[in-house]
């Protein structure tokens, strides 16, 4: 079987010290359908779906790598709330947020809550199904992907089956990482004074003008203070009107969550004009399970209209995009990618992850991804919608989810209590904001 990336091995080693799962929910009509069976048809379909017959086997000198398993009857797990309301199904989503997988025995649970009263994008109970999956095992477009093959009206093609490697290739591929430590170590040293080169050289093509600068660092906010989030509050704002002609619903959002934020945090007397975002952006498909990288985006926030403050925003995001796929950023990929893997490991584990830094260049996370069609089917019961909440960090205590299926897009608030501690006045002012810019960019 292969191994982890040094990327996808990085948020394995991470999730050990801190959350980093990601949750995928998916609403649904309520299926007729017992416990049981629910439970034994989705055991198949997960059974035909590679990615989810996988977990991690821990090494010691080489990477980890993945090995295939079976579906444990405790992965497809269906909750009893007190009441099948929506506000216990939100409490019980603030629950689950603070809940880990450790992909060396499971890399994936999926979560039921039935007979849901109360929730939006339809007046009937409604199923709520959540994908919980390691960070390890994909990110959030080959989650959507793998949630998609799990919900299909048709199973996926089948794949062939994998056998775990043996007990001698593990004990070749541990030799062959201390074999070839010395020459691994060489190229780690090598990349870097290649990496150091081409970051003076993005440098001076940044000042000449060639290459876009990276968003300047600026102060934290009292959402960024540092501390280790012990409670999660979610809030969902589920919509139809998000997507505008001319705006993509990426732009449409951050637009709304930097007014939303600029408002809030002056209503608690703190007053910013240069507040910014971190935005996953795709990369081409590699080797890894993780294709993104992460660029902060000014929210421009000091511009009161909402057409000049979109298409500043738009420009923005498309200059950090190009940026990010400079090739001289990349040598700084090609280091990592040398690492032996013990250094690697040592790396994560002795990270100081409570020591916010004196600067940021962003102070909130926006995670965008469009989930496809919606044509999901549950047991025959249609899909509604979906939603996901990013992951909090010491740093950022403030996250937001914006993940489209067909019309309807979610734009989810997921937030730390003691930093934001009136999670739904800052969903209200997010979802004015959204309201205020659809009607503006619609004129």
């Amino acid at each position: 079987m292969p191994e982890l990336t040094p990327q996808d091995a990085t948020r394995y080693w991470l999730s050990r010290r801190t959350g980093t799962d990601l949750f995928l929910l998916y609403g649904f009509d309520e299926p007729a359908r017992s416990p049981a069976e629910l439970q034994a048809l989705l055991t198949r379909r997960a059974a035909e779906i590679p990615d989810l017959r996988l977990r991690v086997r821990e090494r010691r000198f080489a990477y980890p790598a993945w090995t295939p398993c079976g579906i444990a009857d405790d992965q497809i797990v269906v909750h009893a709330l007190p009441e099948p309301d929506w506000a216990n199904l939100v409490a019980a989503l603030e629950k689950l947020a603070g809940e880990r997988l450790h992909a060396g025995e499971r890399a994936w649970r999926l979560h039921l809550y039935r007979g849901v009263r109360g929730g939006p994008a339809g007046a009937d109970p409604a199923l709520i199904a959540v994908l919980q999956l390691s960070h390890a095992l994909a990110d959030g477009r080959r989650a959507a992907a793998i949630a998609r093959d799990l919900f299909a009206a048709e199973p996926p093609p089948p794949a062939p089956a994998k056998s775990a490697g043996g007990t001698l290739n593990e004990i070749a591929a541990e030799i062959g990482s201390i074999a070839t430590l010395p020459v691994d170590l060489g190229r780690t040293v090598i990349r870097g004074l290649a990496a150091n080169r081409a970051r003076r050289e993005l440098a001076a093509r940044t000042a000449r003008g060639e290459v876009a600068a990276p968003a300047p660092e600026t102060p934290p906010t009292p959402l960024n203070n540092g501390s280790e989030p012990r409670a999660h509050a979610i809030r969902m704002l589920v919509r139809t009107d998000l997507r505008v002609p001319g705006h993509t619903v990426t732009v449409v959002a951050l637009t709304a969550i930097g007014a939303a934020l600029a408002r809030y945090l002056e209503a608690h007397e703190h007053v910013r004009t240069d507040l910014a975002a971190q935005v996953s952006m795709a990369r081409p498909s590699g080797k890894s399970r993780n294709n993104y990288r992460d660029a902060a985006v000014e929210l421009h926030t000091g511009e009161p209209d909402h057409r000049r403050r979109a298409d500043r925003i738009a420009a923005t995001l498309t200059a950090r995009r190009t940026r990010a796929g400079h090739p001289l950023l990349a040598a700084q990929n090609h280091v990592t990618e040398a690492i032996p893997a013990p250094i690697l490991r040592r790396d994560v584990f002795t990270a100081r992850l409570d020591q916010p830094p004196a600067t940021l260049s962003a102070h909130t996370v926006v995670s965008s991804v469009d989930r496809g069609p919606a044509d999901l089917v549950l047991a025959a019961a249609p899909v509604r919608f979906t939603a996901g909440f990013p992951a909090l960090g010491t740093v950022m205590h403030l996250t937001h989810g914006v993940h489209g299926l067909g019309e309807t897009i979610t734009v989810s608030v997921h937030a730390d209590p003691a930093v934001l501690p009136d999670p739904d006045r800052y969903a209200a002012l997010l979802d004015r904001a959204l309201s205020e810019v659809v009607s503006a960019l619609r004129e």
